[in-house]
């Protein structure tokens, strides 16, 4: 190891307060050690909330408010749900900045056109997914998974599997209508740390990233890692320009297995989309693919550190939130480095208690803060965690932005109204809601059938207490009732959905008295009187007068043009019944049935005449003709018979 500690110093100097705890373990936990703060800054801590815990002036201010900030720079719901104050006193806010990334380009020939081939960006080959596809047979025998999984199996199944199915286990973790909650609780222990990569390893792929020595960046880098995950690893370190850094470097050859598991998965998605096409519930290949974009944007470590960038300059308006501020020159696809934060996370409330904090004006405040990231910004952190959240400096600091969610306003507004209706137990308003934000993907013959399901749920969650409120089980509801009908909920709605059940459960556990929904409903209702929100809605009504009146214009042309050509004897119109296909089909039926009974009815006749007739030749005492006439009548008398029962018995079921 001499040439590594030559290469890098090991940085083994610790704060007296025992040094930063490793935060918990995911993939995004990679940047700040949960740990207990130093004497000095616990008691600012103390000060954050005052003497007596939740004792918050409205007026507090503080050193550590944002230069520039003023009343008319918060949300209504900044100063009425919740105060603006910062958590604490103990220093200067930080400012987002950093150079901007560079890209290489993509390169187009003149005439092979654009070249993306997922096997060969990925150098993906048959005999390699074979052998990927072999150890996973053997390794899903080795648990026995024919036979079925407890819960701990599925776990160290995923596990065993390597990272790919460990994110999936992790998404698995928050969708509750998909596995059984029991499932869910053990899948979530899937945050725990990984087997750490070896300190060579992170020197030489910090080398490689920036292609020169590792010693011309950073002054020292902490052998130690603060987490280490399937997916990365987090180690402290200490630039030469003398910045407190925290760094998060890629695992080698991650995404590279990531896409050899999705490659396979998709060869299985399209077989079992073929196999199951009549009866199938789930998009296989639209989870896939959802899938696949998940794991890119979370192996592309600049779309991390874009997310800190834009999330950063979103706490700006806020004393007390912050996230890590990238240092975007030193970012690559496979390496973050960011601001070193050391801080209590939200998971050790007995810790924040012991500093004075008042973990209700915490909750209260993350909570607020929250509604405005996801109801009028439309940006917000898709993974709210307790890893994921710091308190440092009397600060709510929100790291890892590796999964983010983005909400355009229609969508914003819908659930507003939702969430509203039902905060006010107002049953029509939640239907009139549900409606609005489902009918986008439903057909028109499904109506009766949906309002009949929205009605059960409106009964169930519309009148019920807000305290007795469990949005896990509304939200799964909603999204059972979107597959009954087909109806295709949006990804980022999904995505928020996923989010708000991690926040309850968060809250459930280490802060029980704050009521989520009681908070955010409050911020809409402030949100509503909001001037900002007025101007924005009259500067959408004239942009959307705007394309109207253009849009009547046009129109009023097309119809000149179509006068024109119809006194011209040039139009012709073709006219489609909508809604009459099955009647007509019926009728149809109903005629070609009564043709034939009366074909058959005129056989009968016409044989029974020749019959009495004695026409010869004769054939079982019949004329031939009469036979062959009688025949005939008894088998269209037959297929009538069986056409009726079986298609009588098909509309049943």
């Amino acid at each position: 190891m001499a040439d590594d500690q030559h290469e890098v110093s090991r940085d083994v100097a610790k704060q007296e307060s025992g040094g930063p705890v490793a935060p918990e373990p995911e993939e995004r936990t990679e940047t700040q050690g949960a740990s207990s703060r130093s004497d000095d800054a616990a008691t600012s801590g103390a000060a954050a909330f005052g003497a007596v815990p939740g004792a918050v002036s409205d007026n507090a201010t503080s050193e550590n408010t944002v230069p520039g900030e003023t009343a008319a720079g918060n949300t209504a719901s900044e100063t009425a749900a919740t105060d603006n104050t910062p958590l604490a006193h103990d220093g200067p806010q930080q400012e987002a900045s950093g150079a901007a990334p560079t890209y290489a380009g993509e390169k187009i020939g003149l005439f092979s056109g654009r070249k993306n081939d997922f096997s060969e960006k990925y150098h993906l080959t048959r005999r390699g997914k074979l052998k990927r596809l072999d150890q996973i047979i053997r390794i899903a025998n080795q648990f026995d998974a024919i036979h079925g999984l407890t819960p701990v199996k599925m776990r160290l199944m995923f596990e065993a599997l390597g990272p790919t199915f460990v994110k999936v286990g992790q998404i698995l973790s928050m969708r509750s209508e998909i596995l059984p909650q029991s499932f869910c609780d053990e899948l979530a222990k899937l945050r725990a740390n990984a087997d750490p990569m070896p300190y060579q390893t992170v020197l030489d792929t910090l080398s490689h990233e920036y292609g020169k020595p590792v010693k011309d960046i950073f002054k020292s880098i902490d052998s130690t890692p603060l987490g280490s995950a399937s997916l990365a690893q987090v180690h402290r370190a200490t630039l030469v320009t003398g910045q407190d850094v925290a760094v998060k470097v890629q695992r080698p050859g991650v995404r590279e297995t990531m896409a050899q598991d999705v490659s396979i998965m998709r060869t299985i998605a399209r077989s079992a989309t073929k196999i199951m096409h009549n009866a199938q519930v789930v998009d296989f290949q639209g989870v896939v693919e959802e899938l696949w974009d998940t794991f890119e944007s979370e192996t592309d470590f600049l779309v991390e550190a874009r997310n800190l960038q834009e999330f950063k300059r979103f706490c700006s308006r806020f004393a007390y939130m912050d996230c890590p501020k990238p240092y975007m020159d030193l970012c690559t696809e496979h390496v973050v480095v960011m601001d070193y934060i050391d801080g209590i996370s939200l998971s050790h409330p007995g810790a924040l208690v012991a500093k004075g904090y008042d973990l209700k004006e915490i909750g209260t405040k993350l909570v607020d803060n929250y509604a405005t990231q996801v109801l009028d910004e439309g940006f917000f952190h898709a993974d709210p965690h307790p890893g994921n959240i710091i308190i440092s400096g009397g600060k709510i600091i929100l790291i890892d932005l590796g999964m983010t969610g983005r909400l355009n306003k229609k969508t914003r507004t819908v659930m507003k109204d939702m969430i509203f209706a039902v905060a006010k137990q107002d049953s029509p308003a939640l239907a009139d809601g549900l409606l609005r934000f489902a009918t986008t993907g439903a057909a028109v013959d499904n109506y009766p059938e949906l309002l009949a399901d929205l009605d059960l749920i409106v009964e169930e969650y519309g009148t019920v207490d807000l305290d007795e409120l469990d949005i896990a089980s509304f939200i799964t509801s909603l999204t059972q009732l979107a597959q009954r009908h087909g109806i295709e909920v949006p990804s980022s709605v999904t995505t928020v959905g996923r989010a708000l059940v991690t926040l309850e459960g968060l809250l459930d556990e280490f802060i029980p008295d704050v009521n989520m929904i009681e908070i955010i409903s409050q911020h809409i209702a402030n949100s509503k009187t909001n001037l900002a929100e007025i101007e924005n809605e009259v500067q959408t009504l004239g942009i959307e007068g705007h394309k109207a009146l253009h849009g009547a214009l046009q129109t009023l042309a097309e119809m000149k043009t179509a006068s024109r050509m119809l006194t011209r004897g040039q139009l012709r119109a073709n006219m489609q019944l909508v809604g009459f296909d099955e009647p007509f089909k019926l009728l149809s039926d109903m005629v070609n049935r009564l043709t034939m009974a009366l074909i058959v009815v005129g056989l009968f006749i016409g044989s029974s005449i020749v019959y009495y007739a004695g026409m010869k030749p004769i054939i079982f005492g019949i004329p031939v003709v009469g036979f062959m006439g009688y025949v005939i009548a008894f088998i269209l008398s037959v297929w009538i018979v069986f056409d009726i029962y079986f298609k009588g018995r098909k509309k049943k079921h």
